[in-house]
């Protein structure tokens, strides 16, 4: 599906204007690769890596344009039980437009303040860069608000779901290392060829901001990862522990119960028993059981149980 956009006034419109210089191709049909390949001349193996969610970052020239695969943390959802993953998507960019692909649906393409203050296609491009930074870094801030949250729950938790969830966000991040890592290897190859794809100052200095948030991200990512993989035993020893407690306090008072249910058992046998003819017996039997809890607590308190 092809959705295009315009300059207009320094921001960018969605339209169908067929001048538009920003064509973004979601899942492209048969029909648009066909136009991709044949009169943009876009290469055919770039155009299936951009459409390839495990294909690395790379930055390829050809003659009439260079094109650029990016990876952006993929849309989430609650099917994927904490589990964030990433994705690839090309840009192609020529003198005079810019091409997305892209296999799934995006968000708005530029929101907010990114959406602002565009004169040009090499601002989209760089923009839309700018825009899969950011978004790892929300998706980070969301994966240590979730672990904070897990880390509440294991310490009250005896079972593995937490723990699970906790592996899932573990392994989210090691996803969004390899991908931001990938990603400031792209971004270093286009700085030190910007002369080669035509990149003016003001655009220079735009992808030099853009390598320092990469790598402030990537530091990021790398402390979570760091947290969540150092504090990983701690937390299986808590829910261990949590357990253990709750079978030892299971096993006391099974042990509680018992103590005085053998001395009210003993006392119900069908043979001559002492104070079986006695007016009190009833009273005497059950204060013989407490006395036996009695002495058992205090046992258990003296073993410090």
């Amino acid at each position: 599906m092809l959705t295009r956009y315009r300059l207009d006034n320094g921001s960018l419109v969605q339209g169908e204007d067929a001048a538009g210089p920003v064509l973004v191709y979601l899942n492209p049909t048969d029909a648009e690769r066909r136009f991709l390949l044949d009169e943009l001349k876009i290469d055919e193996h770039t155009l299936n890596s951009a459409l390839d969610p495990d294909e690395p970052s790379r930055l390829e020239f050809e003659p009439s344009h260079y094109a650029l695969i990016f990876k952006r943390p993929k849309n989430y959802s609650a099917q994927d039980h904490f589990l964030f993953k990433v994705t690839s998507y090309g840009l192609f960019l020529f003198p005079d437009r810019l091409v997305m692909v892209v296999a799934e649906e995006l968000s708005p393409l530029l929101g907010g303040k990114l959406a602002k203050g565009i004169s040009s296609v090499e601002d989209v491009f760089l923009r839309i860069l700018s825009s899969s930074i950011h978004h790892y870094i929300e998706h980070l801030k969301v994966i240590n608000m979730i672990s904070d949250e897990m880390e509440k729950k294991i310490n009250s938790s005896m079972e593995n779901k937490y723990l699970l969830n906790m592996f899932s966000l573990e392994k989210s991040l090691v996803y969004y290392l390899s991908a931001i890592h990938a990603n400031g290897g792209a971004l270093e190859r286009l700085k030190n060829s910007s002369a080669k794809a035509g990149i003016s100052q003001r655009g220079l200095e735009h992808l030099e901001d853009l390598l320092i948030e990469n790598s402030q991200c990537y530091r990021q990512a790398e402390i979570y990862s760091n947290i969540l993989a150092s504090l990983m035993d701690a937390r299986v020893s808590i829910v261990s522990n949590n357990l253990n407690i709750l079978m030892k306090t299971l096993n006391l008072i099974t042990i509680g119960i018992m103590v005085p249910t053998f001395v009210v058992s003993a006392f119900s046998m069908n043979v001559g028993i002492p104070f079986q003819h006695h007016p009190m017996a009833f009273w005497i039997i059950i204060f013989l059981a407490l006395l036996a809890l009695l002495t058992m607590i205090r046992w258990w308190q003296k073993k410090k149980w």
